[in-house]
């Protein structure tokens, strides 16, 4: 995405306001940025605040200015980058000013709800992510003066920050198919950019059928496969996750059927809900010394592979009384030689919460 794009440039006015208690009362942020004369290029800039922040007066501005330059395009986290490092950058210069620990801050202005659409959080485990990235990263040693930790001509800061993004989810379809060699093909027409859907989706299926990696492939890339939509919006995980998941729990439904008729079997009397899928076996939950190998039932599907097509859908219905969004908290170690003014990141805790429905 480097070699014929950019992320575009802004200029951000921010301004905070807040009790002597430490609650935030007042959040301003106006954004211009920049597109070409020939469209109009926009992002989610100014309004971040309003996720996180329940301030009382809150004005969120942002305006565009046709350049003579190319059209910016989408850069990982279009606009949630811009804005939201100018302003945790401003959120601590207010806990500063209060004498306030910034993570301390935050805690005092948390809210469960997303001011901007008035709506609760499906999952919100942010608190969690404070504390466990303060732990993590030995937050509480921290000494709050500027320029008072340092090691020889070599400044150290420790800072840290929210983070939030969306956490969609689109409709897709997967194929599973248990092969003649009793191994798994999943596949589906999705992407990989180099977020890993390839190792996700492979893990997916082996858990859910009980199978070691190595024996799994998942396949992705080709339009003739089922049906996803395109790598991005940060939803395919969970979009072309749920499509696995549910066609690996299709496919285990119809080999437990294929279990339950073979000669013999120690099934015949169970349900579905009475086995598990697991070391390359169906096995009963309560005596799993009593199974049938995944290889044993394809064997008794007249040498014919098991295959299962589906869909997952996210749960609109469900969805729509709810803002989806993953949060994290970011701890982060900087040294800066004061001779040379060289800038080096050291050290860097990340606390996620993956959010959705």
């Amino acid at each position: 995405m480097f070699t014929f794009g950019y992320r575009p440039a802004t200029v951000q006015t921010i301004a905070l306001g807040a009790s002597t208690d430490g609650t935030m009362t007042a959040l301003y942020h106006d954004t211009v940025g920049e597109t070409s004369q020939f469209e109009d290029y926009t992002e989610i800039v100014s309004s971040w605040g309003g996720f996180l922040y329940p301030a009382e007066n809150v004005k969120f501005l942002y305006k565009l200015v046709p350049l003579d330059v190319a059209t910016p395009l989408d850069m990982r986290a279009p606009g949630g980058v811009t804005g939201m490092s100018a302003l945790e950058c401003a959120v601590d210069e207010l806990a500063y000013k209060l004498g306030m620990d910034p993570v301390e801050f935050r805690l005092r202005n948390y809210t469960e709800r997303d001011m901007n659409a008035d709506l609760p959080y499906s999952s919100k485990e942010l608190r969690e992510c404070f504390r466990q990235g303060a732990e993590r990263f030995g937050w509480l040693k921290r000494n709050p003066e500027p320029r008072s930790m340092r090691k020889g001509h070599t400044l150290i800061g420790w800072g840290m920050a929210t983070g939030i993004w969306e956490a969609n989810q689109m409709p897709a379809r997967a194929e599973a198919v248990l092969m003649v060699n009793g191994k798994l093909r999943v596949s589906s027409a999705t992407a990989d950019i180099g977020t890993g859907t390839y190792t996700i989706m492979t893990q997916i299926a082996a858990d859910t059928l009980g199978m070691p990696i190595e024996d799994v492939m998942f396949k992705l890339g080709d339009s003739d496969m089922p049906a996803a939509p395109i790598e991005g919006g940060s939803w395919t995980a969970a979009t072309v996750g749920t499509a696995v998941k549910t066609v690996c729990e299709d496919l285990a439904k119809k080999l437990f059927k294929l279990a339950k008729k073979m000669p013999g079997s120690p099934f015949a009397k169970s349900s579905f809900t009475d086995v598990v899928f697991a070391d390359k076996h169906i096995q009963l939950k309560t005596d799993p010394s009593i199974a049938i190998s995944l290889q044993a039932v394809v064997n008794s599907n007249g040498g014919a592979a098991v295959r299962e097509t589906s869909a997952g859908l996210p749960k609109m219905l469900q969805q729509r009384k709810y803002t989806r969004s993953a949060h994290s908290a970011v701890f982060a170690e900087v040294e800066v030689d004061e001779d040379l003014g060289t800038v080096r990141v050291t050290r860097m805790v990340s606390a996620i919460a993956g959010g959705g429905f």
